[in-house]
């Protein structure tokens, strides 16, 4: 089969060489998928996908009249990147990869509280100008803490496992309560104005949908805490930025650690340090020094890529078969 691999990142095409044992052609494009790029996969049966891509309803209508594209693979979990719903009625099939490596994104969380907390990046800039002054560098002890973890799926399951071993207490919020968790790890199932009310720290592990978009809101802001962390690493339009930029303003938000961003799209993964920033908001995430800010990249270990090569490659593999590939949606 001839596979068009968007948003392909260099890393990544080692992993595929080495994996493509059913001698598919393999055709990568650094560019991602949108209205003005579907061209590039005309003669292709499969695209493979990342979680920036724009597989909306107009460009599903040009790769069903323009492509031979039949199967569309996503080498994420989430999927509110593919309008699914019009993806069926024009018969596509659709495979995601549910879980690559939880343990990569629920490590850069705490990666994340750490070194929000104890001022690691202020630290490491002050030790490198030769100042030693101890002032601004105070945190607080994780243990006795208590962690709101929205999203108590595969990875918010492994971080109440990790959190729970630094000795703090944990509050859940989930439409579907996991006794195990509950059990094992000490987690108590809230509603979310509690969460709010009483987390030191929240961590959003939720996917993106018509419940969730903008769940963290200037609303929501005003029930937490003052002085709260809250770190995303989920999708970016979980947060109403300019909502979360006013509560760093006002010391609400103590500090925010963000893996993901609503507007990354076309910025993340590229390299633009050679252009003037266009995104104001963004511009005034940068200015705050309580802000910890990575480009996507909780997922990235050598074992999740691995994972995810895996999987989507096993999903091609089936559909050469004419099989139902092991994750497909519909």
């Amino acid at each position: 089969m001839k596979i068009g691999i968007f948003s392909t990142k260099k890393f990544e095409e080692a992993y595929f060489n080495q994996l493509n044992t059913g001698h598919h052609e393999l055709i990568f494009i650094e560019e991602g998928l949108h209205a003005n790029t579907v061209s590039l996969a005309k003669t292709c049966e499969v695209i493979a996908l990342f979680s920036n891509d724009d597989c909306c309803e107009e460009v599903l209508k040009l790769l069903k009249k323009e492509t031979a594209v039949k199967y569309i693979a996503t080498r994420s979990a989430g999927t509110d990147h593919i309008n699914l719903e019009v993806a069926k009625e024009l018969g596509f099939s659709v495979a995601n990869v549910p879980q690559y490596s939880p343990y990569a994104i629920a490590e850069h969380v705490i990666a994340m509280i750490l070194a929000l907390n104890r001022k690691l990046i202020l630290a490491d800039r002050q030790v490198k100008n030769y100042n030693f002054l101890l002032d601004d560098l105070i945190g607080f002890d994780l243990h006795g803490k208590t962690v709101g973890i929205i999203g108590l799926g595969r990875i918010g399951g492994i971080l109440a496992k990790i959190i729970h071993g630094f000795g703090c207490t944990i509050l859940g919020f989930d439409l579907i309560k996991n006794e195990r968790l509950e059990k094992k790890f000490g987690v108590t199932y809230t509603d979310l104005d509690e969460l709010y009310k009483n987390a030191d720290i929240i961590c959003l592990q939720t996917p993106l949908n018509e419940h969730t978009k903008h769940l963290i809101n200037q609303e929501a802001i005003a029930k937490m805490k003052h002085g709260v962390i809250l770190i995303n690493a989920s999708r970016g339009g979980v947060v109403n930025t300019e909502d979360l930029i006013a509560g760093l303003k006002s010391g609400k938000i103590g500090a925010a650690g963000l893996d993901v961003y609503e507007k990354e799209k076309g910025m993340y993964f590229f390299d633009h340090s050679h252009e003037i920033l266009q995104d104001d908001i963004f511009a005034r995430l940068l200015t705050f020094k309580n802000v910890l800010i990575t480009g996507h990249q909780a997922f990235l270990t050598s074992n999740a890529i691995v994972n995810i090569v895996e999987e989507t490659m096993k999903h091609i593999q089936d559909w050469s078969l004419q099989k139902k590939a092991t994750n497909e949606l519909f």
